[in-house]
């Protein structure tokens, strides 16, 4: 955990002249709005700066976004202090657009609410110096916001969900599995012991040169693998699930990612072609690793439907699975998932495709809910620090495995 103000130094604040003159705009505003409560939401945990104003009701007054997608598709996997800077030129203008659409000012909001933790500090860092530059000069409550626990509750903003329901997070940076029974009170059933499923699915993309292939140059890694997977056929090749015979919700992807990375070098040495050319059976490749990506997710979540059933934490009748994050947009995936949720009586959701990416509509809501909860709110933040890591609530994932639940196969007809 870092501090704020050590880590003023290594995380240069805009200048002084900008933010203040942004400010002034500001200054005074006559109250014109209903009484609904407003918080604006900052998001810049990773390579997304997001801002959005919602209401207490769950309307989205206003909101932007400034992807970074492209530039860190160059690199071929973000660069931290490039992210870095990117955010800073762009979250002025994010927010300014964001209250420009919301016909609002800060004097018009009810709190502030930003991502502290966890993600990339040098991006983690922008987003709450800004966001505390409003707070002080506003005089605003400040609500610190855990980037999970943002995705997971996104739901309710879109869906009528009521405590508890699973979620299954999936993203770029983060796999897990929680019972969620409040705004703030998370079981955390199993989680990820090395690797994101979305950061293994951009490491094959790049392994399998898929940038220079002309269907798939502007996409990013999850997304080229998920196209070009729909013209392969994965019973090409054999990739097996990985922790097959462990009966817990944990999960794990370098395994499938190394397997994966001597597959595509065995087929280059034998179609003899140099790594960094396109391969003749890429697809039958991307269809393989994403079909064992699905049915490894699937199985871990179907055993975590098992347990929070027989340990009475989910409803037998009306249980919901929520999946979210960008991996949820995954449609194959999806569909995996969807076959669990049938065969264990559950209604599946996913928030729309644009809420499962990293965006400030999440931050704001996730805002909103506190506010209504009167759950960690501040109003003083001189001690306010960003964690890059931290977990989600409380771990039970020991006991989960304890519970050794087998769970029946299911015919992944997908």
């Amino acid at each position: 955990m870092l501090m704020l103000r050590k880590t003023a130094g290594a995380i240069p604040k805009p200048p002084k002249s900008k933010v203040y003159g942004f400010l002034r705009r500001f200054t005074v505003h006559p109250r014109t709005l209903s009484c609904h409560k407003l918080v604006l939401g900052i998001e810049t945990s990773c390579d997304d700066t997001g801002a959005a104003v919602v209401d207490e009701t769950g309307n989205v007054l206003g909101e932007a976004l400034h992807s970074q997608t492209q530039v860190h598709l160059k690199t071929g996997g973000i660069v931290p202090p490039v992210a870095q800077q990117l955010h800073r030129e762009n979250i002025q203008r994010v927010v300014e657009e964001t209250l420009s659409a919301s016909r609002v000012t800060p004097s018009d909001l009810s709190a502030i609410a930003a991502t502290i933790k966890p993600g990339l500090a040098l991006s983690l860092g922008v987003g709450l110096s800004f966001s505390l530059q409003l707070v002080n000069r506003f005089k605003k409550p400040f609500i610190p916001i855990h980037h999970m626990e943002a995705h997971a509750l996104t739901i309710r903003l879109t869906n009528k969900v009521e405590f508890p329901f699973l979620v299954l997070l999936i993203s770029g940076g983060h796999c897990l599995l929680a019972l969620v029974q409040g705004v703030s009170d998370f079981l955390l059933l199993g989680k990820s012991l090395d690797i994101a499923p979305g950061d293994m699915l951009d490491k094959v993309a790049r392994r399998l040169s898929l940038i220079k292939h002309p269907e798939c140059s502007t996409m990013s890694g999850g997304k080229a693998i998920e196209h070009l997977a729909k013209e392969g056929n994965r019973f090409h090749f054999t990739i097996n699930p990985p922790m097959q015979n462990a009966k817990n919700c944990d999960f794990s992807f370098t395994g499938l990612q190394h397997v994966t990375d001597k597959l595509i070098t065995h087929k280059e040495k034998e179609e003899g072609i140099e790594k960094g050319q396109i391969l003749s059976s890429a697809a039958d490749i991307a269809a393989a690793v994403q079909h064992a990506t699905a049915c490894h997710l699937a199985k871990r979540t179907h055993r975590a439907i098992l347990f929070c059933k027989q340990k009475n934490l989910l409803s037998p009748a009306n249980a919901v699975l929520v999946v979210s994050g960008g991996v949820a947009s995954n449609l194959y995936i999806r569909k995996a998932l969807e076959i669990v949720a049938n065969a264990t009586q559950c209604t599946l959701l996913c928030p729309p495709p644009r809420l499962c990416t990293d965006n400030g509509i999440m931050i704001a809501w996730n805002g909103i809910e506190r506010l209504r909860a009167g759950l960690g709110i501040l109003h003083d933040v001189e001690d306010i620090r960003y964690e890059p890591k931290c977990p989600l609530g409380v771990d039970i994932s020991r006991e989960v495995a304890e519970a050794a639940i087998k769970v029946p196969r299911l015919k992944m007809a997908l």
